[in-house]
């Protein structure tokens, strides 16, 4: 029983050494990964060239973000992995997050949140898992598009762990591996645009880069549930360029709007012209009508004035010749006449060669008996018929 007493501490001894072996391991292993980690870190700060002709306040404001407390908790889970926690028998597992026990260095169980009993020394809680989604910024990467336009591209992540067994076991560093080749994805789509679809069609390389980060990190049991390009930043003679663009494309805009409102102005003017041109014409016809028909209705009346002239004077005609009929017809009425006549007869020879110089008279001009005889003839004559 006494030797039994002393070989028992020496097998229990055994018994831990390969826990104390596994637990030393497991912390050299992650304080080596640290420092490679940090050393991956340093090589690609230095392999990545300077802000080429950026504002020295958007490198400022990016390292302010980046030091921010909202992200630091993210930037340090990167370089800080794996997350180990000391086995203490009864442990309690926070809700979102999963544990993985390792028993003497080889995987033994997931457990979730909540309390679970795991053997001291050889049990140990080789990874914590944060189940939660989180954000990756992704710092400013050089790129050049495909029309060699040289710019950097900035942008979040945000992942999600889904197999915690596969990110335990799947790679050294998942969240350090995801980062890493957003950057060569991002660097991929950028090169295989133009700059201006670059600036236009972002959605396209967001879903781009996301489809192959999602198909890369499975391995890792890591989702991507999103990635979003947060700034694209041409070099400074780019932007020099794109200013004059810009200024010239509005001057085009002011020009344009000019000639629009001079040529507007030009039609409203020739359409008034036009349209008092024919106000004019209507008005010049209108008066040209009311003209016409004043004259119409001015020749109608004096035709009618002169018709009634004539039917009345047609009229005192006729009832004078009826009346010299009458009177011819009386005893003495040709005596009457054929004084009449030579009354007239001497009246108007003493009127000849007052208008006119030149006169065709009869032969017996001078005598106004034989005139009279021919009248009276000819009354005779027209009398008889």
């Amino acid at each position: 029983m006494m030797q039994l007493m002393r070989v028992l501490p020496a097998v229990r001894a055994v018994r831990a050494a390969p826990a104390l072996y596994g637990a030393a391991n497991a912390k050299s292993t992650a304080a080596a990964a640290a420092r490679a980690t940090a050393r991956q870190h340093q090589l690609a700060r230095q392999l990545q060239p300077q802000h080429r002709g950026l504002h020295t306040s958007r490198a400022t404001a990016w390292d302010e973000r980046r030091n921010s407390p909202e992200t630091s908790v993210n930037t340090s889970l990167t370089d800080s992995w794996p997350i180990t926690k000391m086995n203490l028998g009864l442990n309690v597992c926070p809700q979102g997050k999963v544990m993985i026990i390792e028993r003497l260095g080889k995987f033994n169980s997931i457990q979730n949140g909540g309390l679970f009993l795991a053997i001291p020394l050889i049990d140990s809680v080789a990874y914590v898992v944060d189940m939660r989604e989180r954000t990756i910024l992704v710092d400013p990467q050089s790129c050049i598009s495909k029309d060699n336009v040289s710019i950097e591209v900035s942008g979040n992540m945000f992942v999600q762990f889904v197999e915690p067994k596969m990110a335990a076991y799947g790679s050294l560093n998942p969240l350090y591996n995801v980062e890493q080749f957003a950057q060569s994805a991002m660097r991929n789509a950028i090169g295989s645009m133009d700059f201006d679809r670059i600036l236009q069609a972002r959605q396209e390389l967001n879903n781009e880069v996301k489809a192959a980060l999602d198909l890369a990190a499975r391995p890792w049991g890591i989702k991507v549930l999103r990635y979003e390009i947060t700034e694209v930043l041409p070099d400074r003679g780019v932007q020099i360029a794109m200013d004059k663009q810009a200024v010239a494309e509005r001057d085009r805009r002011e020009q344009v709007l000019q000639a629009e409102g001079t040529k507007r102005s030009l039609v409203l003017e020739s359409e008034g012209v036009k349209i008092r041109k024919q106000n004019e014409s209507e008005g010049e016809l209108i008066k040209v009508r009311n003209e016409a028909l004043a004259e119409k209705e001015k020749l109608v009346l004096e035709a009618e004035g002169q018709a009634t002239a004539m039917l009345a004077t047609a009229q005192a005609t006729a009832e004078s010749i009826d009346m010299i009929a009458g009177a011819l017809a009386k005893p003495g009425g040709q005596n009457a006449a054929q004084y009449d006549i030579a009354q007239k007869y001497v009246e108007a020879f003493g009127e000849l060669a007052q208008e006119s110089n030149t006169l065709m008279l009869p032969t017996n001009a001078g005598d106004p008996g034989a005139m009279v005889a021919q009248a009276m003839a000819i009354y005779d004559h027209t009398a008889r018929k």
